[in-house]
C-alpha cells in the first residue's frame, strides 16, 4: 500500500492531493435519522436528545510507565497531575507550532489513558510511541462502518438537553453524578457499570457514558424506556452533526504533518488507508501551499490549554508566536436571503451555484471557505451546517480580531473557483457571495453563559 508521502509525490503537491482527493464528506456511520431533522435538533434544546457516539471516533489505549512522559512530550497540556478519574482535551502540534489537532483524553490511571476522537491524534501518538524511546504499550482501533456485530471496545453515548439529567438520574442505580466540568465519574445502568464525562457538548446540560461493548443494548434499552418519560429523542447522524457549529467546536482542522521535512518520516509511516491519506479539503479557500491551511492554538482559542512549564514539541515556536496578532474565533450566521438565491440557482438555466446539503453543507473532509470584507481574504470558514435551533446556516470560523465583534457584516464565498475541483463530490458550478455576521460561540446566550465559562 503506499504511504502518504508517495502520494503526495505522485500528486506534485499536498495541496494539489486534498484538493483533488477522491472523498466527499465525512460520514456519521451511523442511522441518519430517527425521527426528522427538525425534532431531533431542537431535542438538546428543548428536552433531551440520545446520540449513539460508539462507531465514530477512534480509540487509542496507552499503558505503561512512560505514558505521561510520551502525552507530555508531544502536547500543549501538562500532565503532571493527570490521572485515575481526569480528563481534558488534548491539543498537538508540530515542531513550528502549528496544530495538529485535538482529542479528549479519558484518564484510567496514572500509567493508563484513552485517547479518543477523529483518528488524527490517536495516529500521531501511535506513531511516536512505537518509533520512539517509551516504554508504553499502545492498542489502537480504528472508527468502523455501522455494524452490529462488529464489535469495538466499547459503547458510547451522549445524552443531552435539559431534561437530560433528570433521565440520568433516574437511570442510575449507583452513587451520586459527577456534573462538574470535565469530570470524569461512575454510575450503574441496568445493572452495567458505566463510566462518564461531564462536557456540556453544544453547550447544554448532560453526560457522555460509555463501557464495555457487550453492555450496550442493555444500557441503550433502559435509557430509552426512561428518557420516553422526560421526552427524549433518539438522534441520528444528520441532527449530531450540527452539535459542533452550534457549541463553537471547529471539528477538523487539516493536520499540520503535510509539508516540513521533520514530519517526512511520519508521512512515511502513513498509508493511502489512514484518515490523513484520504482526506479532501474543499471550499473556496484553495491556496497552492498546503501549509497555508495550518492553523495555530491561538486561532481556535485553545491557548487557554497550553502549559508553559514544560518542554513539548512547538513550544519554542508557540512561545515566539504568543503575543503576536491572531485570528479570533467567531460563529458566522448567513443571510438567509442569500442562502435561498443559493437554492434557487438550482432551479434557473445556466451554471448553478454549488449544491448546499443540509444540515451539513461540508463536501470535503477539511471544508474551508474564504470570509472576506470588501474583497479581501480576512478569515477561513469552515464547516457550514443549518441549525433548527437558529433558523439559519451557521459556520465556526477564525477572523481578523478587528473583525470578530459580534455584529460585524462579512462576506463569505461559496464554492470553489474556476468550476470546482476532480472531488467526485462536487459538480461543476459557480461561485456566489453570502453576506455573515459574526457572532460569539457558542451561539446560544444561555450556552455561552454557563459553558465559555467553564471551558
Amino acid at each position: 500500500m503506499k504511504t502518504l508521502q508517495q502520494m503526495i509525490d505522485e500528486a506534485g503537491s499536498a495541496a494539489r492531493l486534498l484538493q483533488n482527493a477522491q472523498t466527499g464528506a465525512f460520514e456519521f456511520p451511523v442511522q441518519s435519522m430517527w425521527s426528522n431533522l427538525i425534532d431531533e435538533s431542537e431535542a438538546w434544546r428543548k428536552s433531551a436528545i440520545l446520540f449513539d457516539q460508539s462507531f465514530h471516533m477512534t480509540e487509542l489505549r496507552i499503558t505503561g510507565p512512560d505514558t505521561r512522559r510520551l502525552l507530555s512530550d508531544f502536547s500543549v497540556n501538562n500532565f503532571a497531575r493527570f490521572g485515575a478519574n481526569k480528563a481534558k482535551q488534548i491539543v498537538c502540534c508540530n515542531k513550528d507550532g502549528y496544530l495538529i489537532s485535538d482529542a479528549i483524553i479519558f484518564g484510567y490511571a496514572d500509567d493508563d489513558v484513552l485517547v479518543v476522537g477523529r483518528p488524527v491524534v490517536p495516529n500521531w501518538l501511535q506513531f511516536n510511541a512505537e518509533t520512539g524511546d517509551y516504554d508504553v504499550e499502545v492498542h489502537i482501533d480504528h472508527l468502523r462502518a455501522y455494524d452490529p456485530n462488529n464489535l469495538r471496545p466499547h459503547y458510547r453515548f451522549e445524552v443531552q438537553g435539559p431534561n437530560a439529567m433528570d433521565i440520568l438520574n433516574e437511570v442510575n442505580e449507583g452513587g451520586e453524578l459527577s456534573t462538574r466540568f470535565f469530570s470524569m465519574g461512575d454510575m450503574v445502568i441496568a445493572g452495567c457499570k458505566v463510566k462518564t464525562l461531564c462536557h456540556a457538548m453544544g453547550g447544554v446540560a448532560g453526560l457522555e457514558m460509555w463501557g464495555p461493548f457487550e453492555d450496550k443494548a442493555k444500557v441503550e434499552a433502559r435509557l430509552l424506556e426512561v428518557g420516553e418519560k422526560h421526552g427524549m429523542l433518539r438522534g441520528g447522524s444528520r441532527s449530531y452533526s450540527a452539535t459542533a457549529g452550534e457549541s463553537g467546536w471547529f471539528a477538523a482542522p487539516l493536520p499540520a504533518i503535510y509539508e516540513s521535512e521533520d514530519m517526512r518520516p511520519y508521512r512515511e509511516w502513513l498509508t493511502a488507508a489512514h484518515f490523513e491519506g484520504f482526506s479532501s479539503v474543499g471550499g473556496s479557500f484553495m491556496p497552492e501551499e498546503v501549509s497555508d491551511y495550518y492553523l495555530t492554538p491561538f486561532d481556535l482559542e485553545y491557548d487557554r490549554v497550553i502549559h508553559w512549564d514544560h518542554d513539548f514539541l512547538g513550544r519554542d515556536a508557540l512561545l515566539a508566536m504568543k503575543d503576536k496578532k491572531h485570528r479570533k474565533k467567531v460563529i458566522l450566521v448567513w443571510n438567509g436571503d442569500d442562502v435561498t438565491e443559493v437554492y434557487r440557482g438550482l432551479f434557473q438555466p445556466g451554471q448553478m451555484p454549488m449544491w448546499m446539503d443540509m444540515p451539513s453543507a461540508d463536501y470535503a473532509i477539511h471544508p474551508y471557505d474564504r470570509i472576506e470584507k470588501d474583497g479581501k481574504l480576512v478569515g477561513i470558514s469552515g464547516y457550514p451546517l443549518y441549525s433548527a435551533n437558529e433558523r439559519a446556516y451557521l459556520s465556526v470560523s477564525m477572523v481578523d480580531p478587528e473583525f470578530a465583534e459580534p455584529g460585524t457584516q462579512l462576506e463569505l464565498v461559496w464554492g470553489e473557483p474556476n468550476g470546482g475541483t476532480a472531488k467526485p463530490s462536487v459538480h461543476e458550478h459557480r461561485q456566489v457571495t453570502i453576506r455573515c455576521e459574526a457572532q460569539s460561540w457558542p451561539i446560544h446566550e444561555a450556552a455561552r453563559r454557563t459553558y465559555r465559562s467553564q471551558s
